[in-house]
């Protein structure tokens, strides 16, 4: 569950776009194959974002470009855990999405009551070519949803409201406690392999 939880932070990181170099805030639905869906809220600013989840406890990922950090909060616990933010994984701040060789238009919907173009995107990855369907919506410019061609894989933003959104909502809450992270055999970190 942890691996698809940070999963959802990849394709967020990733299918954001510089046309929010904007605050927002927006619900989020992560599908996997086989239906495996996990839902969440994501509250955004260009330097930082944080991503609530509903799995088997609920879960909140604070990521501060800022301060090269990402908090793993656990209310149930009220503890947390500080990870390393690597800035080459921060949100993408370009027009193309990460890699993209081709964007061709192929048709249009109405996505959550937005209207938006349908476009089959070409990236690069290493040394793989891959391809994903992308909606943009038209009238506030935003990329409401992603989908691998094979239909691995699906990530949708809706109710997307745009506007300021509080400093609060990005920082440890009060009384919360420093949990450190899991080792493995080794002396190796159990996120980063250290």
């Amino acid at each position: 569950m942890l691996k698809k939880i940070f999963s959802v932070l990849f394709f967020i990181s990733v299918f954001i776009n510089s046309a929010v170099a904007m605050e927002f805030s927006a619900d989020t639905i992560t599908t996997h194959k086989g239906g495996d869906k996990i839902t969440g809220k994501l509250y955004y600013k260009p330097d930082r974002f944080r991503m609530e989840m509903k799995a088997h406890e609920d879960m909140i990922v604070i990521t501060r470009i800022d301060r090269k950090v990402a908090w793993n909060i656990m209310p149930a616990m009220k503890m947390y855990m500080e990870m390393p933010f690597d800035l080459k994984n921060r949100p993408m701040v370009e027009d193309k999405f990460e890699g993209e060789t081709e964007r061709k238009l192929i048709g249009s919907e109405t996505i959550d009551g937005h209207p938006t173009k349908k476009y089959l995107i070409t990236y690069k990855s290493g040394n793989r070519t891959d391809q994903v369907y992308q909606w943009i919506a038209t009238d506030i410019n935003f990329p409401l949803k992603t989908a691998a061609i094979d239909g691995s894989w699906i990530q949708e933003f809706r109710n997307v409201r745009i506007g300021s959104q509080s400093n609060s909502l990005f920082e440890i809450p009060a009384g919360y406690q420093k949990m450190d992270m899991p080792q493995m055999p080794g002396g190796m970190n159990f996120m980063h392999g250290k």
